[in-house]
């Protein structure tokens, strides 16, 4: 995954290694990453550590691109993930693969309920994703486990931000969740939505 990046496009790349019992840690810094380290965090808390690391650096990026190593989205698409907000057109850019046969269950789901709910139409949970660094601050995310994505998005819809969706295939099929931990994501999911729909 981190061969495939633009380095010409990325001042810095952040890896959170969750506690990964092979030499994932040391092949990310070989390839130039900075490795930082929270065994047993959960998604969400992973990304939170990374922003915290970069918000605090004395020339914090303008831009924060999410790219996941699960193969759910190919790593080489990040210029043009990040491309319509470094020209102004949104604050917000979700990787979506056009080609995929099909969104998990749980997905369609989550997405149908924004749609209803919000009058918003996503065509996918982007586990790849671009924002301002500025935008993301003012979302005040907080969800620390699978949750974050919807989250993410959810927040977005609330705030007005500009959102555009960007074709990006996938490398590779990406590794299933358990279905206990599909069960988690989707109730998350399904909080978030209700909870900010709830809120002024």
């Amino acid at each position: 995954m981190l061969a495939r990046l633009s380095h010409r496009t990325i001042r810095q790349v952040v890896v959170v290694d969750r506690g990964s019992h092979d030499d994932t840690g040391a092949i990310a810094r070989d390839a130039g990453a900075l490795v930082l380290r929270d065994p047993g965090a959960g998604h969400g808390a992973a990304c939170l550590l990374a922003i915290g690391h970069l918000a605090a650096l004395p020339e914090p990026p303008d831009i924060v691109a999410f790219v996941p190593a699960d193969g759910s989205a190919d790593a080489a698409g990040v210029p043009s993930l990040i491309a319509p907000i470094a020209a102004g057109s949104a604050e917000l850019a979700i990787a979506v693969d056009a080609h995929a046969d099909g969104r998990p269950l749980e997905d369609r789901v989550v997405l149908g309920l924004i749609r209803a709910v919000y009058r918003h139409r996503f065509h996918a949970v982007g586990r790849m994703r671009a924002i301002r660094l500025p935008a993301l601050v003012a979302l005040g995310m907080s969800d620390r486990g699978d949750g974050w994505d919807v989250e993410m998005q959810v927040r977005a819809v609330k705030l007005g931000l500009a959102i555009a969706e960007v074709p990006i295939p996938a490398q590779g099929a990406p590794a299933r969740r358990g279905t206990v931990a599909r069960a988690a994501a989707s109730g998350r999911s399904l909080f978030h939505i209700v909870r900010h729909a709830t809120m002024r």
